[in-house]
């Protein structure tokens, strides 16, 4: 419309209708009325001197910008010292400076993002999310655009890769593929891990965790604004609760959420490991003499294959809460598989405090573990005919059966998160 309203007097008076225009920049600029009055410009000024700036990420900018602005609003009721770390945007020389360096275009979306917000600062909480399991931690920070650069990969297995995020404690990183190589899509987004099993060092496989950064940053977003992520001490934490995994047995509701935990898992050779998070509540309207301690715990674990493994122990993480009304107790365990999926399911065992002499089962309802898509190595696939599979398509060796890992269980509950340091004990 703008260049149009030179060719004609109508065409010209229609392009100064301000209203035209501030459709305009409430749908691609998001615009408000009150950043409107403090500009003290027309709608369609605005919209002009915006373009000039932003033009080229048009279709990304609403999108994005309204992720970040989500995110922070939900973050500044919930984790406020995480909104601090947050970074200042960037200017368009300084991306484009980055390009140079690193001799690779930056997709528009990953561009457009970071002239939001540059990242953050390397601190802990991470923006990307937290785990914590026994003496093993885990936070993610989004990597500002120089420190991003600065870990720009060429070696063979990580060839014109990108780094997105990195946690301090592990050196865990996601990182993005700017060019299709090595068995890679371009802008594919993933985890890397190492062939165990290989004597090549390039030989590096992907858990994948996007296929771009829009949909990347978007998806994690919403996950957090929406509570599918819970918040633990001013950290997000990365449980995937499904709705349906709840069980609840007389006065007492069970309920699961899950996580698969990349740095501590492999496909070659083949081990997923995977923590749950586990909630036992009493319902605030049972009658007090239904007070009750956990005695045991009965699992039974099936993995892909459909092998079972049963086990029971007592307690659980060494301790014997006690459920009363209105009391919750949560607690973090894991488990590993040979396979990329597996279930669990079982019960507690508990003894009334009123009638010592009562016992009974509290069923713990059935919940999945499913490893993310993965790619193998190229450099480990060279002899092979397949190249590239997912955890649908791609036959591990699978020797081992699942384990339950109730003797490494969290000693503290979730709420207390253990400090920084090492490695899952089992792992050490």
């Amino acid at each position: 419309i703008y260049s149009c309203c030179y060719l004609s007097r109508r065409l010209n008076q229609l392009s100064s209708h301000d209203p035209l225009w501030k459709r305009h920049c409430k749908k691609y600029w998001l615009i408000s009325e009150e950043e409107k009055s403090q500009r003290n410009q027309s709608w369609k000024a605005i919209f002009i001197s915006t373009y000039s700036d932003l033009g080229r990420y048009i279709r990304y900018y609403a999108t994005l910008k309204k992720a970040w602005d989500d995110l922070e609003k939900y973050l500044g009721q919930r984790c406020p010292r995480m909104i601090g770390s947050l970074k200042e945007s960037v200017r368009e020389e300084d991306l484009d400076a980055v390009e140079a360096q690193i001799g690779c275009k930056l997709p528009d979306d990953y561009r457009c993002s970071f002239r939001i917000h540059n990242g953050q600062k390397l601190v802990v909480p991470g923006l990307m999310g937290s785990m914590a399991l026994s003496n093993h931690y885990r936070s993610e920070d989004l990597l500002d655009i120089d420190t991003a650069a600065g870990g720009f990969q060429q070696r063979l297995g990580l060839k014109q890769c990108l780094p997105l995020t990195f946690c301090i404690h592990t050196g865990l990183s996601q990182y993005m593929a700017l060019e299709s190589v090595e068995g890679r899509n371009k802008y594919e987004i993933f985890y890397q891990c190492p062939d165990q099993m290989a004597r090549n060092p390039s030989a590096i496989d992907m858990f994948i965790t996007g296929t771009s950064y829009l949909e990347w940053f978007t998806s994690y977003v919403n996950k957090v604004v929406t509570g599918g992520y819970p918040i633990i001490r001013d950290q997000i934490f990365r449980y995937v609760h499904d709705k349906e995994c709840v069980a609840t047995t007389g006065d007492i509701t069970v309920s699961v959420s899950t996580s698969f935990l990349p740095e501590l898992s492999s496909v070659h050779p083949p081990h997923y490991f995977f923590t749950y998070r586990i909630r036992i509540e009493m319902s605030k309207d049972a009658l007090p003499e239904k007070a009750c301690q956990l005695d045991s715990r009965y699992w039974r674990i099936t993995n892909a294959k459909g092998d079972v493994e049963e086990v029971q122990g007592p307690g659980v993480v060494g301790e014997f809460p006690i459920i009363s009304p209105g009391r919750v107790y949560e607690y973090t365990s894991c488990t590993t598989f040979s396979t990329t999926s597996g279930y669990m399911e079982g019960y507690y065992t508990f003894h009334c405090l009123y009638y010592k002499d009562k016992f009974f089962n509290v069923t713990i309802p059935r919940f999945h573990m499913v490893c993310p898509t993965f790619k193998v190595s190229t450099a480990r696939m060279v002899s092979r005919d397949v190249v590239e599979t997912n955890h649908n398509e791609y036959a591990v060796d699978e020797d081992e059966d699942s384990t339950d890992t109730d003797e490494y269980e969290d000693r503290r509950r979730v709420l207390d998160i253990p400090a920084p340091s090492g490695r899952c004990p089992r792992h050490t």
